[in-house]
């Protein structure tokens, strides 16, 4: 099957723990400057590498469907059900198998400090092109950046917008 390259979808994935205006700001900074068709937004239980969510899988999915429900390029999708996994690699893998979209997968630079820890990360870049954005105190530089290809992940430059859902559920 041939590929279609003017579909091209971004893809935002996690705990969204909870789902703030930093997620929803990449996610329309990408659909601009990457001229996607758009960007889903994919919800985990769980990440294999941190603590039990502190909010229930459905509220964090309530959350990010009230919290998009504007946009009508950003969707919200949980799929740990139907790929039976939680990482990474698999839910590229069910993506790109199950349409013929270019895919982005849409990063803050905070996480390529543990990427290299994520299972199959050097085979990521075969089913999307990774694509970062700037985090506050975080660098561009990690050992995965200087493993895989310069081809592989693409930098983007924007301003950054300094929340996170940990420093939100500080607050709760």
């Amino acid at each position: 099957m041939k590929k279609n390259n003017n579909n091209k979808v971004g893809i935002l994935g996690g705990t969204f723990d909870p789902p703030h205006i930093g997620h929803l700001y990449i996610s329309k900074f990408a659909l601009k400057k990457l001229k996607l068709n758009k960007v889903i937004w994919i919800i985990t239980g769980k990440n294999p590498l941190k603590k039990k969510p502190y909010l229930k899988t459905k509220i964090r999915i309530k959350l990010s469907k009230k919290i998009t429900k504007k946009d009508k390029k950003i969707t919200v999708k949980y799929l740990d059900n139907k790929i039976k996994s939680t990482n990474t690699y698999n839910l590229l893998n069910y993506l790109k198998k199950k349409t013929q979209a270019n895919l982005f997968f849409l990063i803050g630079a905070d996480n390529l400090k543990k990427f290299h820890k994520w299972k199959n990360w050097r085979k990521i870049p075969k089913l999307a092109k990774i694509v970062i954005f700037p985090r506050e105190n975080y660098s561009f530089t990690s050992i995965v950046t200087k493993k895989l290809n310069k081809n592989d992940f693409m930098y983007i430059k924007s301003k950054k917008i300094n929340i996170s859902s940990s420093i939100i559920r500080k607050y709760w």
